[in-house]
């Protein structure tokens, strides 16, 4: 680690520097300007490196404390945010840390991942954070293909319609972990992003045509979600969550086309199919039944039966009774995915299914769910914005079809 003497700096750098004495809360966001987004890449955890594909300073207070040269790695942990540059070293303690590329088209890189913008790193409560701050439509380049992959020309629109829908996301959710640093977290729970290297042309190009555009409700950003297949029609929210109220923008919209057939038949999830023997089935409830059903999992001694109780608005299962030795167990929609696991342990594909009981050769209960789309279902559908663009839609035209009564508007 080099200790330098007073570094010039840009004034583009020494603007960005001057706001990266801590994490901060956002400003609000008015039309006309482009505001940040904090990203979360990592969220409590234990150890961390950080590096740059140019020269990289190490900031606290404003100031250059430290550069790394292209490729050097300093080691984060959280203790006292302790930097160590080589092994065998003693570390240097810092209470927070920013990390700005100093090398034009060069970038911070975090645990091997090359990121736009500037990394800041901090503790709390005994764990370490580090969040990717930068432009919003910095952060679409990230997670447009990341979503979407790569598309042929003549689906482009599903592109743009994927950049409106994750710029309303990440507008709507600014300030949400607002007194932990950041805005949105960098995985799927939220939107994928794997920075620089999940760009791509096309996707860069979606966030380029669309710039500043989202869906307002009102004059607000709505609340967006979106899946990878919906099978024959979008979810209300209410079949696949508990704590998502109804919108008028959010309801079931029907996928079919004019002409016959859905626009995400073209998806590789469309159907599918799983099997379960009631032993399997069983085993699967009983490490399901503590944490997801609240019961005691002996309370699952031997599937009897299992059937439908309840569908929701599009179709979806909301509501399955496995009958037992004890009585009749409910398990609801936001749980099923989660509870009836497949039997290699992933979580079903979707609550669009139906099921179906038999027999075994030796005469034991078989259990089939035979299924459409995958996802949770409600908003957009990804597969089918595919479709959509196929057939010549607008992104416009995609996304005020799967948020009915939403209004695209250009806020920068």
């Amino acid at each position: 680690m080099r200790w330098p003497a007073p570094l010039a700096i840009s004034a583009a750098v020494a603007v960005a520097l001057a706001t990266c004495v801590k994490p901060h809360a956002p400003a609000p966001v008015r039309a006309g300007r482009e505001p940040d987004i904090r990203v979360g890449l990592v969220l409590t955890g234990s150890r961390a490196t950080v590096s740059g594909e140019g020269e990289t300073a190490g900031v606290v207070g404003g100031n250059v404390s430290f550069r790394l040269t292209p490729g050097q790695q300093v080691t984060l942990r959280p203790e006292g945010m302790a930097v160590v540059v080589e092994e065998g070293q003693g570390p240097v303690r810092f209470e927070n840390l920013t990390f700005v590329s100093l090398t034009p088209d060069r970038f911070v890189t975090v645990n091997g991942k090359a990121y736009r913008g500037i990394v800041e790193a901090y503790q709390r409560n005994g764990g370490l954070y580090l969040v990717n701050r930068l432009p919003v439509d910095a952060y679409l380049q990230g997670v447009v293909s990341a979503e979407m992959g790569r598309r042929a020309p003549n689906e482009a629109a599903a592109l743009a319609a994927q950049a409106i829908v994750s710029r309303t996301y990440a507008l709507s959710n600014r300030g949400r972990f607002g007194t932990l640093g950041y805005d949105v977290g960098g995985g799927i729970s939220d939107q994928a992003y794997g920075g620089v290297g999940s760009e791509t042309p096309q996707g860069n190009e979606a966030v380029r045509r669309t710039r500043g555009a989202l869906l307002t409700y009102r004059g607000q950003p709505i609340k967006v979600f979106f899946h990878s297949t919906c099978g024959f029609a979008t979810a209300a929210p209410e079949e696949a969550f508990r704590t998502v109220g109804s919108e008028p923008y959010l309801r079931s919209v029907s996928d079919r086309r004019e002409r016959g057939g859905y626009y995400c038949d073209i998806s590789p999830r469309f159907r599918w199919q799983v099997e379960w023997d009631a032993a399997t089935l069983t085993g699967i409830l009983r490490r399901a039944a503590p944490a997801q059903l609240g019961i005691d999992s002996a309370q699952i001694d031997q599937i009897r039966d299992i059937r439908v109780a309840r569908t929701g608005p599009s179709g979806r299962v909301t509501e399955v009774r496995v009958s037992v030795g004890g009585g009749e167990i409910p398990v609801y929609g936001p749980d099923l995915r989660v509870v009836f696991r497949t039997p290699a342990g992933d979580p079903l594909g979707s609550t669009a299914f139906q099921l179906r009981t038999g027999s075994s050769a030796a005469g034991s209960l078989t259990i089939t769910a035979a299924g459409a789309g995958w996802g949770h279902g409600v908003g957009m559908c990804q597969w089918g914005a595919v479709g959509r663009a196929r057939e010549g839609q607008s992104a416009e035209a995609i996304v005020t079809t799967y948020f009915p009564g939403a209004v695209l508007e250009r806020w920068y």
